[in-house]
């Protein structure tokens, strides 16, 4: 019979057994609750038809988890002494492919589409480390991958600003730019005291499900996301100085007036009481007029 990695003691075992120490650079902070790690695959919505891609699989806890219930499973682990271990732990498995890299520098599409031939449907269910938490996730949207959701354990304020709403100090850049490219639900919550080590901060379970069609209309994505950008730099500035110090060429400070008067936004206002929708319409806008306005 197959061991049941997420066990405490089995956890502990298999880390005295090999000798493995954490690096506190890589983040690692392994589970050790049975009971929630099943919790989590349900939540993915994860059976045989589906391929999952894991990120930062440590031991192994969740991937055999996620072994139990999915097609295929694609574990990526850039700490290479974790890869025998793996290897070794879940040898029972032959669902499961081991990867060793850095998940933001590897080619994510080449992997989907070598090790997920026969899958219409692929996931990424993760814990994921907080130090990489943002670029891992914007990398997994803006690359449009061939995925149906994300659903990742994150850092509990990370999660809150992801979900957040306008006017609220929650909200920023981050949660415009999921909101363009899925629907992001704070599922529940994850007391730090179910892993190993134990972390600072409490987790929250957030789930992305990938959307087929943005819910705004822009002519030019790059230019939205730009905006939005700059329009953040500085909370506490107003959304027009904003734009004009990080963004707008300083010369052409009359046409952004007239261009904020256009779409109907007050030039006073501040990026956080913005909608997606009110960023797209002043993209649009900007994008019309002339790109001339934008500093080089």
């Amino acid at each position: 019979m197959v061991k049941n990695i997420s066990n405490k003691n089995e956890t502990q075992q298999i880390l005295r057994k090999f000798g493995f120490t954490f690096k506190k650079s890589l983040g690692q902070n392994f589970l050790i609750d049975s009971n929630l790690l099943n919790k989590i695959v349900h939540a993915a919505e994860i059976d045989h038809t589906i391929g999952v891609i894991e990120i930062g699989p440590g031991i192994g806890a969740l991937t055999q988890k996620l072994a139990e219930r999915a097609g295929k499973v694609v574990a990526i682990e850039i700490d290479q002494r974790l890869i025998p271990i793996l290897e070794e732990t879940l040898t029972d498995y032959q669902n499961i492919t081991f990867i060793h890299g850095d998940v933001l520098k590897l080619d994510l599409k080449q992997i989907i589409s070598k090790e997920f031939k026969n899958y219409s449907s692929i996931k990424v269910v993760a814990n994921l480390p907080y130090y990489v938490t943002s670029p891992i996730i914007i990398k997994l949207l803006e690359e449009k991958l061939e995925i149906n959701s994300i659903t990742v354990m994150i850092q509990k304020e990370v999660a809150e600003r992801i979900s957040a709403k306008p006017s609220t100090k929650e909200y920023n850049s981050l949660t415009l730019l999921m909101e363009y490219y899925a629907e992001s639900k704070v599922l529940f919550n994850i007391p730090k005291t179910v892993f190993i080590p134990k972390p600072n901060v409490d987790s929250s379970l957030l789930q992305l499900k990938i959307r087929d069609i943005p819910p705004v209309k822009v002519d030019d994505e790059s230019l939205l996301f730009k905006i939005i950008k700059a329009s953040f730099a500085q909370r506490r500035k107003t959304l027009f100085n904003n734009l004009l110090h990080n963004l707008i060429n300083k010369k052409n400070k009359k046409e952004l007036e007239e261009i904020l008067q256009d779409v109907n936004i007050e030039a006073e206002r501040r990026a956080e009481t913005l909608s997606l929708h009110e960023f797209a319409i002043l993209t649009n806008q900007i994008k019309k007029n002339s790109e001339k306005l934008m500093k080089s």
